[in-house]
């Protein structure tokens, strides 16, 4: 065979890694001039690209052929921080660019944008491009509305309808408040139980285990696991120490070590592998401090303090995005988006309503939903404000809703539904565009006292007559669908 060609000093220095510069980019008959720096910490494909040596990377000129120019216009803006709004076209044609580029932070921005209007295209292109990571979350979403959206879901091929059907789909999960006690009691307020929503009524899950306590703990979801941190035991609020964490497609609780700092009274939040604990109360005294625990190794650490001191404070994420809302009784709600990546704190907004402030907060699509009292502190009617994350407007949702016994103040969101529940009623909600509209009417949950909810998926067995895999775990199996078309699709682009 032919010798290889021999190469410069200059030209293997060029082949390590990108210069400083931009590079042009050809996608069909449309140039670009971008960031060389910002292909390569957004896009692996040009990160390949420049590691491989290729000719390219020292000319500083690229042809992608058949890849849609206007996939490609988002793929730059999502590299450069953007968080735009897409038509179902548009996320089809990003999903497209997300796969042959692999770049994961246009794959995270189109989970984030998976709704009821788009899921079932987005699932489809994006097994047809083979974007995994798209395509499980648009299959998850679809299997927790599937009832919605049955008729849609017929267009599906029908390897990618039975791979939705096996999902397991989220189970509306409540718990009441427990404080460690005898383990020889047999305390009903330790039964943690999920809604079967073909009978409206509560059934029995698991138990939290003997030293847990959920009486001011945190309490957070994370990848389908249920973490209780914290808590206090007794009237003298001591401090419980560890953290339990419940798997339920095992049925197994398993626990690890708790904050650096004691606290109760304080809001967790999971997210990237990750429980961030805020604020909160150690011997009566309202703390800003903040901790994050990297569930890899079970290990706490300081991370910048809240804004200002805070026990209880609401917090809802939405958009792959923290948001906490602050409240400077009684008028002033300020939420603060925290924002892992860079440790800090943002101001996003301020809402100012007479007599009143947030009590709780939940997010669906782009909107957060911050609820509060009425008028004079009525706490038996709820009010609600809209913040839209696009436009940065806020709306007032009409009416007042019902709060008997803080039903709206556990709200959690399931697809286009919100789920409320207090010892009288469990009502759903479909959320419309500017209000909330009562859905169907369940079972209370048999506890008083406050109460945590939550979703989880749960095994087969734990729910009869629902459609599962045979143990309830998430398959990891990848739908084989249009492997042909992918490849006769990009087998034209320049590598």
């Amino acid at each position: 065979g032919a010798e290889p060609e021999s190469k410069t000093p200059d030209e293997l220095e060029c082949y390590s890694a990108p210069r400083a510069s931009n590079m042009r980019v050809w996608v069909g008959g449309s140039l670009f001039t971008v960031d060389s720096m910002l292909l390569v910490r957004s896009c692996d494909y040009f990160q390949a690209l420049f590691r491989s040596g290729m000719r390219e990377c020292c000319q500083g000129e690229v042809r992608l052929q058949g890849l849609p120019v206007r996939g490609f216009l988002t793929a730059l803006a999502v590299s450069r921080g953007e968080r735009p709004s897409l038509s179902v076209d548009e996320a089809v044609e990003a999903t497209e660019c997300a796969a042959f580029l692999q770049a994961r932070p246009l794959a995270q921005h189109l989970s984030n944008l998976i709704d009821s209007s788009n899921c079932v295209q987005l699932c489809h292109a994006a097994a047809t491009f083979g974007l995994w990571e798209v395509f499980h979350q648009a299959a998850l979403f679809i299997r927790d509305m599937y009832g919605d959206l049955v008729e849609e879901v017929c267009f599906l091929p029908s390897e990618l309808r039975e791979y939705v059907e096996s999902l397991a789909p989220s189970s509306f999960v409540a718990m009441g408040t427990h404080s460690p006690s005898m383990e020889l009691l047999q305390d009903s307020f330790r039964n943690i139980c999920y809604l079967d929503e073909d009978g409206g009524e509560w059934k029995h899950l698991t138990d939290l285990p003997i030293d847990a306590s959920t009486s001011m703990a945190g309490v957070a979801v994370l990848d389908n696991r249920l973490y209780v941190v914290g808590g206090v035991r007794g009237v003298s609020k001591q401090v419980v120490n560890s953290c339990f964490c419940y798997d339920p497609l095992s049925d197994f609780w398993s626990t690890f070590g708790g904050p650096q700092q004691p606290r109760y009274n304080f809001t967790l939040v999971g997210h990237e592998g990750r429980l961030y604990a805020i604020g909160g109360e150690f011997q009566n005294v309202v703390m800003s401090s903040t901790e994050v625990c990297d569930l890899a190794s079970h290990s706490w650490s300081s991370v910048s303090p809240s804004p200002w001191p805070v026990a209880g404070a609401a917090c809802a994420k939405a958009m792959s995005r923290i948001f906490v809302c602050f409240w400077r009784p009684m008028e002033t709600t300020d939420i603060y988006e925290y924002m892992p990546d860079w440790d800090e704190w943002r101001l996003l907004t301020t809402l100012i309503r007479p007599q009143s402030y947030g009590h709780c907060m939940v997010a669906h699509r782009d909107n957060l939903y911050v609820m509060r009292n009425g008028p004079s502190a009525d706490f038996l009617r709820c009010l609600m404000d809209c913040y839209n994350l696009t436009t940065g407007q806020w709306s007032a949702v009409h009416s007042r809703y019902v709060n008997s016994r803080g039903a709206l103040f556990t709200a959690v969101v399931r697809g286009d539904s919100a789920f409320t529940v207090n010892r009288s009623l469990t009502l759903e909600y479909t959320i419309g565009d500017d209000r909330w509209i009562p859905r169907r009417e369940m079972n209370g949950f048999p506890r008083s006292g406050t109460v945590w909810t939550f979703l989880l998926r749960l095994p087969q067995t734990s729910r009869p007559g629902t459609i599962g895999t045979a143990d309830g775990a998430l398959l990891t199996r990848r739908p084989s669908y249009s492997r042909a078309a992918r490849h006769s699709r990009h087998n034209g682009h320049s590598r």
